[in-house]
């Protein structure tokens, strides 16, 4: 495999975009409740969408595919679509985009653990000594460079969160990856990406709004205030970090494979440092780039290890 420029811009492309989901989440959620971005953000997506995955709800046939798949997609659809946007958002109130997408760094780890616990993949000793490496640039972050307040467990409600977040989107990725039979080989209905996508939205949408809903109903929020930045917002997360780093993502994925891809999804944090300081003035400290440099440090350990 060849790193190609059309490649790599393939590759970088999606954490660029992720980035700048952290970013303007953290401005939009300043006009509008995490749980309602989450859900718009969704709802205009799915409406996007559609035209381009309407083979997957276009007919009686199509749909009764969905209805016999329905306890999948509607896991797919709460895990990847209504719970981990929404807790990333619900996270950027107390925490930092920088902090967030560091945190999503550690991946791997909770990918191992998950492996190891529901289906049996034990990993090989390096590819644990990564995975700790990557745990340790977390655990910077959670500490804010202090390693001792580990111990008197200061964390910010935002990064537990986000932590929260990683674990469920983990989840989301091994099922993806062994999913059950109704969704592999023939048994699979004939769905490319955006057809599989709409398939999860019918779902994830219902998801995002339930919770939205629910949110208000338990702790009422102010109302949003609407203005055409915070259009502009909406409009953005659904087509960038979305529609299009989901196709770009996946694209990459198949042609250069998720060990080349981990490392540059690792890029994330650094684009979310850059634009932090770019836009709302949030400068990186130094334990930002310790935590980088453990974290990105682990994915190539592991990832060295996966190809050897």
């Amino acid at each position: 495999m060849q790193l190609t420029p059309r490649l790599v811009s393939f590759l970088l492309l999606p954490p660029m975009l992720w980035a700048t989901n952290a970013v303007v989440g953290r401005i939009a959620i300043d006009s509008i409740g995490p749980l309602w971005l989450n859900a718009l953000r969704w709802m205009v997506a799915f409406l996007i969408l559609l035209p381009l995955g309407w083979r997957a709800v276009a007919t009686p046939e199509a749909r009764a595919q969905i209805r016999a798949r329905w306890a999948h997609l509607a896991v797919l659809g709460l895990i990847g679509v209504g719970a981990y946007n929404a807790l990333q958002y619900m996270a950027l109130r107390t925490s930092t985009p920088i902090n967030v997408t560091l945190i999503a760094s550690s991946a791997p780890v909770w990918m191992m653990l998950i492996g190891v616990l529901f289906y049996r993949v034990i990993p090989r000793p390096v590819q644990v000594l990564g995975a700790l490496m990557s745990l340790l640039g977390v655990a910077f972050v959670l500490s804010r460079g202090d390693l001792g307040a580990l111990a008197r467990i200061e964390f910010v409600e935002g990064d537990l969160l986000m932590l929260l977040a990683m674990i469920g989107w983990t989840a989301y990725s091994w099922m993806l990856a062994r999913p059950p039979a109704h969704m592999r080989g023939e048994q699979r209905p004939a769905w490319n990406w955006a057809e599989f996508l709409v398939a999860q939205c019918v779902f994830g949408v219902l998801w995002a709004v339930a919770a939205a809903a629910a949110g208000d109903f338990v702790a009422p929020a102010a109302p949003a205030e609407w203005s055409w930045g915070l259009v502009a917002a909406i409009l953005y997360v659904a087509i960038g970090p979305s529609i299009l780093a989901y196709r770009f993502w996946g694209a990459a994925v198949a042609e250069a494979g998720p060990a080349t891809a981990a490392i540059f999804y690792n890029f994330t944090p650094l684009f979310a440092a850059i634009l932090s300081a770019a836009v709302i003035g949030e400068w990186p400290k130094l334990y930002h780039g310790l935590a980088f440099v453990l974290i990105l440090g682990g994915v190539l350990v592991s990832t060295r290890a996966a190809r050897s």
